[in-house]
């Protein structure tokens, strides 16, 4: 896909690298194997599987651009990959997707069955509100509780499970509307990175214009994530995505390509992406990142 040119005195690979690295450290020292094991081990095996780290490099990036540090963010930043890694073990089980492999590895219930696997997303959700409220230093409570409130409610039935609900209903169904899509997509997809961009503002004690620019910019690349998704699910192959492709079609699943056709649906990507750099206009040199990382959604290959 096309993209526009960030600033090229930016390098995006880089920064994708070394904040990831700083995350990769955070979520290992996170979470101890103990008695009893197996569920730890489970917990561990999806939530050490990898991955592009890109929801809680979202929460330090915007931490910092609105003036906050690192370490701020880092707790919500690693609560944050807990759910999604959660939303990952539980879409993937026989009752909901039925993936056999994710991130190139076999899915969790693959390897632990699927009862441990349904207690280590519940174990990972529960550990991740601890977790924020355990080991936030150097915000103000008011913050803390906050950041807490929106990620409830972006996992819960008014984000990603309402998302996901709407989206099992609409299986079988390829005559499903483009409004049903987005909504699905909005709350399943965008919801978790909206909450990703947010909290790190919210940390940093961000004023409200700032939260709903941010918010702004959050909706536009989550909907422009899951379009280009729906693309790399035609488009790609196993080993580049590193989980099954074609599902979407076998599942009789309305996409973006489906009703929009491919060309379309990469316009529609790029506009939404362009979208969401324009609510980054007013910030100084510190919106580089968010701003490369909007590009690089669209030009992803996995």
């Amino acid at each position: 896909m096309m993209t526009t040119n960030v600033a090229t005195d930016f390098d995006l690979k880089t920064y994708l690298k070394t904040k990831c690295a700083e995350v990769e450290a955070a979520l290992e020292k996170s979470l101890a194997v103990v008695y009893p094991e197996t569920i730890y081990e489970s917990m561990r095996y999806s939530l050490m599987a990898g991955g592009k780290r890109l929801r809680p490099i979202l929460c330090l990036a915007t931490c910092e651009l609105v003036g906050g540090t690192a370490e701020q963010a880092m707790p919500t930043a690693c609560a944050l990959e807990m759910v999604h890694t959660m939303s990952l073990i539980h879409d993937d089980l026989p009752a909901m997707d039925n993936d056999d492999y994710r991130r190139g590895k076999l899915t969790n219930h693959k390897v632990y069955g699927d009862d441990v696997a349904i207690l280590a997303g519940d174990a990972l959700l529960a550990y991740a509100f601890e977790f924020i409220a355990d080991r936030t230093k150097n915000v103000p409570p008011q913050g803390v509780l906050e950041v807490i409130r929106r990620l409830g409610r972006a996992v819960g039935a008014a984000g990603l499970v309402g998302g996901q609900i709407v989206d099992l209903a609409s299986e079988g169904k390829p005559d499903t509307s483009i409004d049903t899509l987005n909504f699905i997509h909005r709350h399943k997809t965008a919801a978790l990175l909206e909450v990703s961009v947010v909290s790190g503002a919210v940390l940093a004690a961000a004023d409200a214009d700032t939260i709903e620019r941010l918010s702004r910019y959050a909706q536009n690349i989550g909907l422009a994530f899951q379009i280009v998704d729906d693309v790399l699910d035609i488009t790609s192959t196993q080993e580049e995505l590193g989980k099954s492709i074609g599902k979407d079609v076998q599942a009789q699943k309305a996409t973006y390509p489906s009703i929009w056709g491919l060309e379309e649906s990469k316009r529609q990507a790029e506009a939404l992406v362009q979208s969401a750099k324009d609510e980054l206009a007013p910030f100084g040199h510190l919106k580089q990142p968010l701003v490369a990382i909007a590009d690089y959604i669209t030009a992803r290959t996995h």
